[in-house]
Formats: C-alpha cells, structure tokens, sequence
C-alpha cells in the first residue's frame, strides 16, 4: 500500500510546504514516501546548508597552499616534499545533548572518516566543548559523558587527542557543543575524492552493517530543542571503533592498491548523502539496489535503509574489472564489502528494493537545486557601557588583587584542562611533539623534519557583544597560537554554532561573524578550506550565544624551531611583546567575578596583529626565545602564571615580575584591573637567554615593536610587583596544586 503524503507528513520531514512544491516541479511529479525521507535529510539545514551558503560564499577559499577547499569530505593543503596535510572540524551538538557518550563519540568517528576518506591517515584528534555551569548536576553529568565518549572512541581508534578547548556559560546547559577536529596526512598523489565516475563502474558498499540507528539524525541537526528532545534518542548513532580502525586499514590499503576510483563517508543521511553527492561531483548518475545491502536487522524497508546513519560505513566505486580486489581487501580486514550498485550516464540517484524502482531523483535536485535562503537579518540593538564606564563601575583595589587573581586561577574557564585531557590518549603512533596543555597541538611529520601545529580557539562571550570583532578575534587568537610554537599559520577550519536562523538577529549576528572571519583570514592569508554550521542550538527558545570555533593549522619548517609556554630555564628575562590597554569588556575579570557579560570587546588592530606575529616567529626561527605564550582569556597575569605553571622541567620554574604601569608596555591612565587581567589583544610573553636580550630589543626597536621587560625566571615563588609594591608572592607548588584542581573541585564525581 502507497502511503498518501499529507501536510502533516511533509511537516514531521522539516519541510515547509514551498519546499514541497519545489520537490514536485523538480521531479515532475508528486514524491512517494522514500523520495520524500531522501529530500529531507538532503534538504535539511544540516546537509544543505540551506540558511548559511548565501554568507558563506564570502569567505575566502582559496591560497597558494591550498589543495582542496569546501565541497569535499575534508580540506587539503600542501606542506612541501610532497606531504599534504587533510584537517577539518565539525558539530555533533544535538546528539551530544540526547546521548553524550555516543553522541560524542560518533562525532569523534565521523570527522575521523572524513580525513581518511580523503586517503590521509589520521594523526590528531582536538575537540572544542561548551556546556553550562558545572554547579549543575546534569551539566557535570553531559561534561563527564561527552569526555569519555570522544576518550572511548580516539583511544581505541588509534588517533591520539592533542588539546582543544572547553568552556562553561549558562547559555550552554541546555544546548552543549560538542566540536571535534582531526588532521590527517599523505602524500600529494595519494589523495582521493568522492566522485563517481566511469560508467559502469561497480558501486561497492563496505564497513559495518545498516540498522535502524541514526534514521533521520540530519533532520533532528537541523531543529531546536523542546519538551519532547529524549524521545529523539533513537536518532542518535551508535559507534564501533574497533571497527572503524578496521575500516581505516582496509580504506588505505584498496586506495594504495589503485582499485579505488572515488570514495564517500556515509555520514550524515548515510546511503542518501554518499551515493548522490558522489554522482553529483562526478556528473553521472547511481543505481543501488537495495536488497545487496548488508542489513543487521530484519524488515527495513527502503525508507529506512535509505536514511540510516549507522556508522563506520563507507561507499566507494571500483576500478573497471577490479571489484574483486577490493573485495578481497575488506574481507581480510574482516569487513563487510558488497557490489550495490553501478556509475550510471543518467544523472540520477535510483534505488530499487527486489528489482522494484523505488526512487528516481535527479542528483543535482537533492545538491544544487537545495534551497537557499536569504533569511531576513536585525541588527542587535545592544549597547554597551564604554570602557571608561567599565574601568570605573568595576575597579579593583590593590589589597584585591592577590585575592582575584586565586579566583581567576582556580575558574572553571581558567583553570588546569588536566582532568579533561588526561582521560585521552595522547602519545599513540609516536608522532606527537607538544602534550596538551600548551598553546597548541603539535605533531612531526615522519620522514621529514617539519611539523603541524594545530589550535581551536573561540570566544563565545565577544561574538555575543560584537559577533563582528568578536570573529575576527577568534581568527587573530589561533594564529598567534601558533605562532608562538614556531609555525607559521596556513589554513582554517571553521564550525559555526548558533541558534534559530529563522530569527533575524541570529542570521544578523551569523552574517556579522563571516565577516569577521572573512577579513581577518585574507588578512592572515589563512583561506577557509571547510567546516560545519550548525544552526538551531536552541531550546524553548533560549539560544546559544554566537559561537564561532576555528581550527588554524600552521606549518613548523624544522622542529629544532617548536616553541612552548612554560618556563624552560632560571634567570632568564621575560619580556612582554605589545602593549596592554583598557579592555575589559567581555572579559573573565567581569563574566566570573561580577557576573557581567557586558563591555565593549577588545579592539584588533589586523595590521599590528600581524606584524606582532611576524616578530614573534622571526625570533623565535632565529633561535632567540626559549618560551613564548600569548596572552588572551585572563588578562597578563594568568598568562605569566600559565608560564610558570607550565614549566618544561623536573621542579616548576617561578618568576619574579616588576610591573610598571609607566612603561611603554600599558596604555596611558589603564586601570588596575585592565593592567592585570584584561584581554587586549597582541601580546605575547616571551622568556629569553640575557645573552640574546639585545639582540631581541634591537630587533624589536628596528620593527617598531612595543617590547617591555617584565621580570626574571628562578626561584620558587610567584612573585608579582607593580610599581614597587608587592601584590602576589605566592609558593609555586602551592599554586600549582590549587591551579591543577580546579576542574576536580568543581566536579562531583559521585552523579558521574
């Protein structure tokens, strides 16, 4: 029997009725049932991006060192000698919030076949987390699920996890983000894309089997949250990743073996999603019959089929005469590998179940012919306090200061990731250079004498009181992360999180952050090679702030160039590079300690950005610097402490500081609390041998860099003066231990 399409059942499938009528004129015809469920996963905001490719268009997507920008399953750029390095990042919010351990985990999974769909080896795995305050019991309960899912799934894989970020606002307690970025490398001609071609070539199905898990995951992406979100559990996946690792060997090895001519992920909206955007890419159409697939339950019937999104699943066309090769190579590696389908000349996707035509679809009306929207944009009408009014409504008294700077320390924003990070495994494989807990990740190249560096930075706080300067900050934080490791910055990534599009002052505030992103990368020369957007981070109508999440990957030409943050030897001098003004708007100092979100944000200069990071990687490559840090969440104080903390040796380095607000180093009349712990942007902390302090100075004075000195490593204290009076003189290991705990004193491990 023909299920009759009602209004309510478009409805139930996220289609409004304009885009029902639009699926009729493109076919010709009314859609049956199966046709309608592959609509709108492919129509759905998460497949088709149908809200934000009018914005993302403006970005800048090309450079001399990228190899493959948006539009495949992962970017791609060239790092010399052959190497190409494949990275990208994506969202796995909703399902994080549903089921957090697998809704993490799969996301771990599927950004790891995007890269070695791409014919890379994945050889890092860093994550981006927001949840709300963790004085909430089930705000600790989905930070401590989503943890060990992304631990579960990169430990057993095989990839180790190198760093990231995480972060806590009550904006995020109903509505997680769960981000997870991964790089891969391989040489240049080894790299493969998802296109079908050659008529008549096999479409062979490989990987695990397809069950009812994930049906309609890319449609419950794309819509907010209410009162009936837990019974969307069965829209979340779940993962394998033994499995996945096996999928990995046997990939590389069909790729190697030169059987493959194309291969696709089935991620989201699985068999739909891989087989018409393969012949969409490659301009021909696919035949499948779905009877071949390899099912691990009963009674599915095409619809379901079709929309599974059961993971470690991939789609591949063979070589002419070559299938049983390739067929041969997954059955070794104990995986399923079956002929499905075949490259057709029709340009459509046609699926029949026991030889019956159950659906015929043009490929370019589920990719091309998506809709896409210019949805209506409102400025945000939010005025802010200047930073006059700021510096004057929220003073901070020298007698405070020993006091706010503990507090800051032992922040759940500021604090030791320990606990986090110590749950991943991150020295498998033998390639990893930097541990977590530095700027940024880094990772060798084998064979070679190069390095990748790798960070995700965002601010959710800026973007929400100034989405514009707030994106461009975000940009500005990654590279100077990298910079101060001793790479030069390359390329990004970027996953957009925001809520509702259909709000104009959300598309407002999504519009402003592309922007952002968009003049500070061509500034940077870091073209946009991919990423995700994820829209409807919204529950009950209580959205997420804006809270876009960038991935900058940098190049380390020698690894005797890599740089670290923490203290490497005694009486060296530390120096400040750049110049500390009067911004706290959007800081930690006010969102902790006074519970303010408010301010005017941090003023970038993009030219004077650039330069500071030129300076910085020009020292460092001449050997000049024996630490490097930037300064950002905190303010210059929790950065000089992050130095000493961080110290690269048996016993913890301290530091003796002699600030001097009349030096060139702060901004006429900067208040107390701006001078301490504001965030402005283009510092750097930097710690040198006093026999090469001139040769830095003059350097700097040549360039016309603000280059101050702040102090002096040694001893066991952290001690900190300002014009003359002491302020903090506090034991390092005592510090240490407090700074350490921070996350395990906020976390109750009894509700876990």
């Amino acid at each position: 029997m023909i299920e009759q399409i009602t209004p309510a059942i478009i409805a139930n499938h996220g289609l409004s009725t304009e885009e029902y009528q639009k699926i009729e004129t493109l076919l010709g015809r009314s859609p049956n049932l199966t046709e309608l469920g592959i609509f709108s996963v492919m129509w759905s905001e998460h497949c088709s991006y149908k809200s934000s490719r009018f914005h993302l268009k403006r970005l800048p997507t090309k450079g001399d060192v990228v190899v493959q920008g948006p539009g495949e399953n992962a970017g791609i750029v060239d790092i010399g000698s052959d190497w190409c390095v494949a990275f990208k990042i994506e969202s796995h919010n909703h399902p994080s919030f549903i089921e957090p351990f697998q809704g993490a985990a799969t996301g771990v999974g599927g950004i790891l076949r995007d890269i070695f769909t791409m014919g890379a080896r994945p050889l890092a795995i860093l994550n981006s987390l927001r949840f709300g305050s963790l004085e909430t019991s089930h705000n600790r309960y989905l930070m401590n699920k989503v943890v060990a899912g992304i631990a579960n799934y990169g430990n057993s894989f095989g990839c180790p996890t190198l760093g990231g970020e995480i972060y806590f606002d009550n904006c995020y307690s109903k509505n997680p983000l769960v981000n997870v970025f991964a790089l891969g490398v391989m040489k240049r001609d080894q790299i493969f894309l998802g296109k079908a071609t050659g008529i008549g070539n096999s479409v062979i199905y490989v990987g695990a089997k397809t069950g009812r898990d994930g049906i309609h995951g890319a449609t419950m992406a794309s819509a907010e949250f209410d009162e009936t979100t837990q019974e969307k559990r069965p829209t979340v996946q779940v993962g394998d990743p033994f499995l996945e690792k096996l999928l990995l060997e046997a990939c590389l090895e069909a790729m190697r073996s030169g059987s493959v001519v194309g291969i696709q992920d089935m991620g989201a909206a699985g068999l739909t999603c891989s087989s018409c955007e393969m012949g969409a890419r490659g301009a021909t159409g696919i035949d499948i019959e779905l009877n071949l697939v390899p099912l691990r339950e009963t009674g599915m019937t095409p619809y379901e089929i079709m929309l599974s999104e059961s993971q470690e699943r991939m789609l591949l066309v063979a070589q002419p005469g070559r299938e049983r090769e390739v067929i041969d190579i997954f059955t070794r590696w104990g995986l399923d590998a079956v002929t499905i389908g075949r490259v057709t000349d029709t340009k459509h996707l046609r699926v029949f179940h026991s030889n019956i035509l159950v659906a015929d679809i043009p490929n370019s009306a589920l990719t091309d012919e998506a809709p896409i929207y210019n949805r209506p944009m409102q400025a945000i009408d939010n005025p802010q306090p200047s930073k006059e009014e700021i510096a004057k409504n929220y003073p901070l008294a020298l007698e405070d200061v020993n006091k706010t700077f503990n507090q800051l320390l032992t922040s759940p924003n500021l604090c030791s990731r320990k606990w986090v990070y110590s749950q991943y495994d991150h020295m498998v494989r033998t390639n990893t250079i930097v541990l977590p807990g530095s700027d940024s990740a880094v990772i060798r190249i084998k064979e070679t004498r190069k390095a990748i560096a790798m960070s995700l930075d965002g601010n959710g706080r800026y973007c929400h009181l100034n989405p514009y300067e707030g994106a461009k900050l975000a940009i500005a934080e990654g590279c100077r992360n990298l910079v101060v490791t001793g790479a030069k910055p390359l390329a990004a990534t970027n996953c957009l999180n925001f809520a509702s599009p259909e709000r104009p002052q959300v598309m407002w505030a999504f519009s402003q952050v592309v922007d952002g992103i968009k003049d500070a990368c061509q500034s940077f020369s870091t073209p946009i090679t991919g990423g995700n957007v994820s829209f409807y981070n919204e529950t009950e109508g209580e959205g997420v702030y804006p809270t876009p999440v960038v991935g900058l990957v940098g190049l380390v030409e020698d690894t005797k160039q890599i740089t670290t943050c923490g203290f490497k030897f005694p009486d060296e001098i530390v120096l400040l590079l750049g110049e500390t003004k009067e911004d706290l708007g959007g800081s930690e100092y006010l969102a902790y300690l006074h519970n303010q979100i408010i301010g005017q944000v941090p003023s970038l200069d993009l030219d004077y950005e650039k330069q500071i990071q030129q300076f910085c990687l020009k020292i460092i490559n001449r050997g000049l610097v024996s630490s490097a840090h930037d300064v950002s969440d905190g303010g210059l104080l929790i950065a000089l402490a992050e130095c000493t903390l961080a110290s690269q040796s048996r016993n913890l380095i301290g530091a003796t500081f002699e600030i001097n607000l009349s030096s060139q180093a702060f901004a006429d009349n900067v208040s107390f609390a701006a001078a301490l712990f504001g965030e402005s942007p283009s510092r750097i902390i930097i710690s040198v041998k006093e026999n090469k302090l001139k040769d830095v100075e003059e350097l700097a004075k040549e360039q016309n860099i603000v280059c101050t000195r702040l102090g002096r490593t040694g001893g066991e204290n952290f001690l900190v003066k300002l014009n003359g009076q002491e302020l903090i003189n506090e034991n390092l290991a005592e510090l240490n231990n407090k700074w350490q705990k921070g996350l395990d004193n906020l976390l109750d491990n009894s509700i876990m």
